[in-house]
């Protein structure tokens, strides 16, 4: 049995991975450390709580002792970190708290890896050979997209908010971790996601949370923003691939290759519920447009030709199939 460490579960892209994860195989154990801030959620995980191949443990991933005394314990053979602040809006208000997390947290876990798998520079120790750190990032670090091209692996980084420069600052700190000290990583880079589990603040959350409250549908700006949307266990997929079969070192971009501006993603959802959750005038009348994001790029969309080319994963849902599945999943859990 492996011991894999999964920081941030109690989140949204963990919380629908770590079920994956531990049907899919039967000889990985997940040791959830997650600090349970206002995104992360243990409800998120019950139907995980009671298998004996899953722990949780509340904790924070920059206290450096805890950690050391986890890889102590449990001698992990892999991480996959997920753990980060990822509210855009947020990081503008206090950029502090994101620079912590993301930047030192991520800092403090993989020096604990090194410390822990390492003899040496580029010398694993014979128990840990094989052991792998995957940390998981984002698109926003490459900046904002003109009306054409696509991100790619070597689209040169240009952070643009306090989230997404935190999150360039730890994706260099992986590389050089790799490159200075030899040590196994990979570093995933994904898309817009939706799909089940998400916080409620999130665009796709809000939008049906505001729908069926009878409130405002507020879009920022001219809502023609656009973002390319990956369902989340699409996301998970890909995530189990690059960590299994991924070269180490590399970058692998996962996006869903649908492109829609916030202001479609409003119309598709408002379709949708008035196709289930029917009321006298289109839920469309509901949106209203409000002030802008300081500092929102237009354009994100992911070129995945290089995970799609080497490690054979393809995106399972269209859009229009894993939007469908996703509102059904939002209707039950507020009409509760």
């Amino acid at each position: 049995m492996k011991n894999i460490l999964v920081t941030g579960c109690a989140g949204f892209i963990g919380s629908n991975f770590v079920p994956y994860f531990l049907e899919k195989y039967d000889n990985y154990k997940i040791i959830n450390l997650d600090l349970l801030t206002y995104a992360g959620n243990l409800e998120n995980l019950r139907e995980c709580e009671n298998n004996p191949r899953y722990k949780f443990i509340k904790g924070d991933i920059c206290d450096r002792n805890l950690i050391d005394e986890l890889f102590g314990e449990f001698k992990f053979s892999g991480v996959i970190h997920f753990a980060a602040e990822s509210h855009v809006d947020n990081s503008i208000k206090n950029p502090s708290v994101f620079v912590k997390t993301n930047v030192l947290g991520t800092h403090t876990l993989i020096d604990a890896a090194k410390k822990c798998w390492l003899d040496e520079p580029f010398k694993y120790k014979d128990e840990f050979r094989g052991a792998r750190f995957h940390h998981i990032s984002t698109d926003e670090v490459y900046g904002s997209l003109g009306e054409s091209g696509y991100f790619s692996e070597t689209t040169p980084y240009a952070p643009n908010s306090p989230y997404s420069a935190s999150k360039a600052g730890s994706d260099m700190i992986v590389r050089s971790y790799h490159h200075t000290f030899g040590l196994d990583t990979i570093i995933t880079n994904c898309s817009n996601n939706y799909g089940f589990k998400q916080h409620d603040e999130k665009l796709i959350p809000t939008i049906i949370r505001n729908a069926l409250n009878g409130n405002k549908i507020p879009i920022y700006g001219d809502g023609k923003n656009i973002r390319d949307w990956l369902f989340v266990l699409d996301h998970c997929k890909g995530i189990d691939l690059a960590f299994h079969k991924g070269k180490g070192g590399e970058t692998y971009n996962i996006g869903g290759r649908n492109e829609r501006t916030n202001l479609q993603i409003a119309h598709k959802i408002c379709e949708i519920l008035d196709e289930i959750c029917p009321k006298s005038v289109s839920y469309k009348e509901q949106i209203s447009f409000v002030k802008d994001r300081a500092g929102h790029d237009r354009r994100y969309a992911i070129d995945a030709s290089k995970i799609e080319g080497e490690l054979g994963w393809k995106a399972d849902e269209t859009f229009d199939s894993g939007i469908i599945k996703t509102v059904e999943w939002y209707v039950k859990k507020y009409a509760k």
